[in-house]
């Protein structure tokens, strides 16, 4: 089956992209709104940028409406945040997370997420995720302003916190990070059956 992009529909399209390029890590992003609700939202178009610096990018689809989501809209207006790394412990809170709720509410009370103040950024960080790093916007990238649409998000790292039983010699022990990876529709994929390549 090959099929033209062309002939496609915004859905369509969607379904194809994210039922085939899997498993995507999955960026759980706190942010706080201007007038101060704490906000947090999953993101599964996400990775590394670069090293030195240390830059992450996330990527919103611009929802039917065209207008920004409320993590975009209080990384604009405050420039900071924090991008957690999901496992299994926090997976059902994260999906609760995606409820569509109005800006005036935050996820961290409909979910009963257990929050702490973070090391050097005003958006709280979710207590039991075993990797975290908080950010500071760098840039925005806008695709187009339609619905569909990509708006790139590029964000500087200024602090790393890892789990104490999960740092290990300057690194984090791959086994028993237990992150979880985002597929199409509604799965997920676990990382726990993990098989070590030596490089040639």
């Amino acid at each position: 089956m090959n099929i033209a992009t062309e002939t496609l529909s915004t859905p369509d399209m969607y379904h194809l992209l994210v039922g085939g390029v899997t498993p995507r890590p999955i960026a759980w992003i706190s942010t706080v709104s201007e007038e101060g609700v704490h906000n947090i939202a999953p993101y599964s178009f996400f990775t590394v940028v670069s090293v030195t610096p240390p830059v992450l990018s996330y990527t919103q689809v611009n929802p039917r409406t065209g207008d920004d989501k409320d993590t975009l809209r209080n990384l604009l207006h405050n420039h900071e945040c924090v991008v957690h790394i999901v496992n299994t412990a926090s997976l059902e809170k994260m999906n609760q997370s995606c409820a569509s709720l109005t800006p005036e509410q935050s996820e961290f009370d409909f979910a009963n997420i257990e929050s702490v103040a973070s090391q050097v950024v005003a958006p709280l960080s979710v207590v039991d995720t075993p990797v975290r790093y908080e950010c500071r916007l760098r840039d925005v990238i806008r695709i187009g302003e339609h619905a569909g649409a990509g708006s790139m998000v590029l964000l500087d790292v200024v602090s790393v916190f890892v789990a104490d039983d999960l740092y290990q010699e300057g690194s984090i022990a791959q086994p028993a990070l237990d992150s979880v990876g985002k597929m199409g529709g509604d799965f997920y994929s676990y990382t726990k059956d993990l098989k070590a390549l030596s490089r040639p």
